[in-house]
This record gives C-alpha cells, sequence and structure tokens, in this order.
C-alpha cells in the first residue's frame, strides 16, 4: 500500500488580523509606558514647586513674625510686675503680649511728648546725651536716620519714587530708589560741575540693606512709575520676578472707570 502523501507545510503563515492588532496594542503599552512614566514624574514635580511657591512665603513671612514677637516678649513681659503679667497664673505663656503693650506705650510716649511738659522732658534728656561722649555720636546719627525714615512716609515722598541710573558702567542699567534732592556740602562743591543732584541708593540684589548711595544728576536718572514694593520684589528676587504691567494697566484702568462712574453718579463733572 503506497503511503499517504505529506501533508503540504504551507511554511511560515503571515498574522492574521487579530494577531496584528495584538502586537501593535503591544507595541503601543511599552512606547506609552515610558511616556506615561515621564508625564506622571513631571507632574509630581510642578505639584511639589507650585506647593513650595504656595507655602514657601508664607512660613518664611509667620516665622519671622514669630520671632519678632517672642523677641520683643522677652525685653518686655521682664519689666511687667507679676500682677499684669498673665503668664505667671495662666498654664500657659500669652505670646503677643509685649507687641500690644510696646505699641501702646509708644503711642502714649508720642502723646505726652506733643505737650509742653512732654517736649520739655524730651528737651532734657537729649541735651544729656548731647554732653555724653561716644553716646552723642551714636544717638545722633539714629535720631537722624529715624527722623529721616519718618519724615518720608508720605504719598509723595521722594524716597518712593524708583528710577534707574547707568551702574556700574555704560549701558548697564541698576534699580535705584530716590530718597532727597542733594543738599549741604554736597550740593556747594558741584561735582562734575552739576548743581541739579539727586541722592539715590542703589541696594544690591538678594540683600538689600546692602547698597551704595550715590549722587546722581537729575538727567542721569530714568524715572520709573512702578512702585517701591514692586522694585523690592525684583531685587530680592533677582530679577525673576517682574511686575505684571498689564495688570497693572486693567487696575488703573479700572479705577479710572470706577472714578468717571461716581462723577455720573454724584452730578458732578470732573474738573479739568
Amino acid at each position: 500500500m503506497a503511503p499517504a502523501p505529506p501533508a503540504h507545510d504551507p511554511g511560515p503563515r503571515s498574522p492574521s488580523g487579530a494577531d496584528a492588532q495584538l502586537t501593535a496594542g503591544l507595541k503601543r503599552l511599552v512606547s506609552d509606558d515610558g511616556r506615561t512614566g515621564w508625564r506622571l514624574g513631571s507632574r509630581i514635580r510642578n505639584a511639589f514647586l507650585t506647593g513650595l511657591v504656595i507655602v514657601g512665603p508664607v512660613t518664611i513671612t509667620l516665622w519671622m513674625m514669630w520671632g519678632v514677637i517672642h523677641w520683643i516678649d522677652a525685653w518686655i513681659k521682664p519689666l511687667l510686675p507679676t500682677t499684669f503679667n498673665p503668664d505667671t497664673y495662666l498654664p500657659f505663656p500669652l505670646p503677643g503680649l509685649g507687641l500690644v503693650i510696646a505699641i501702646v506705650g509708644l503711642t502714649l510716649i508720642g502723646a505726652l511728648a506733643a505737650n509742653l511738659l512732654g517736649r520739655t522732658l524730651v528737651s532734657s534728656g537729649e541735651l544729656m546725651l548731647s554732653r555724653t561722649p561716644i553716646v552723642r555720636n551714636v544717638y545722633g546719627a539714629l535720631k537722624q536716620i529715624f527722623e529721616s525714615v519718618i519724615s518720608t512716609t508720605g504719598p509723595n515722598a521722594s524716597f518712593q519714587k524708583v528710577g534707574m541710573i547707568e551702574f556700574p558702567s555704560k549701558e548697564i542699567w541698576s534699580l535705584v530708589f530716590v530718597t532727597g534732592e542733594t543738599t549741604g556740602e554736597i550740593k556747594d562743591v558741584k561735582p562734575g560741575g552739576t548743581e541739579d543732584l539727586l541722592t539715590v541708593f542703589m541696594p544690591t540684589g538678594i540683600v538689600p540693606p546692602t547698597g551704595f548711595i550715590c549722587f546722581v544728576p537729575r538727567s542721569n536718572v530714568v524715572f520709573l512709575t512702578m512702585t517701591v514694593e514692586e522694585a523690592a520684589k525684583i531685587i530680592l528676587s533677582g530679577g525673576i520676578v517682574m511686575p505684571d504691567m498689564e495688570e497693572k494697566m486693567k487696575r488703573l484702568a479700572a479705577a479710572e472707570k470706577k472714578k468717571a462712574s461716581r462723577f455720573r453718579l454724584s452730578g458732578d463733572k470732573p474738573v479739568a
């Protein structure tokens, strides 16, 4: 009996439609896995940085305020009589009491110094300090600084103006705070032959209490419309935070619109 003919070997089969879809799905899964992991890591990083930006300034501000309150309490509370110090009979310390007492005390001292008796006492104390060596120099310098700061807190004070000057060399501009017009011997000397001088303070970045005091011709100062707070943000952030001029213009436009509507409601006409 003749052997049966061998079955026909069709050879390697081409993948069917279902197999092709399965293979494509597996490839897509493998490729999407890496992309999904990358996206997840990016989202986690962005969420962390956003939380840091929100929580960081608030935490540091509260920590600094808490430190100032405790520092003032450490100075004021030991001076209080036992009867008026709640820390002696409360089961917990009462923070902020020293700050409140300091504010009330400074207000009362200012009110008393406004009358004749207060002025007499202040003058007598200043006379005694002015006759004490070394102490008079320190007291005079500190008093002049405090008087300068307090006297320039008005809305039109020159120290609230922000400008730019070419510093430290040409075509390099730095932010400055205009503190006032130059007077005294510096003005009389006329450095560079210029009489119209402005006194400006140019703070250094990140550490604004340090900087340079410059006497610059008025023509060399480019005044800006930004506020001192906006300029301080630029300096403290090292130039990362810039004022949003578009938002500022919107606020100004809204204020002008509100002002115009108030004139229409009152029936008055704005004076040109």
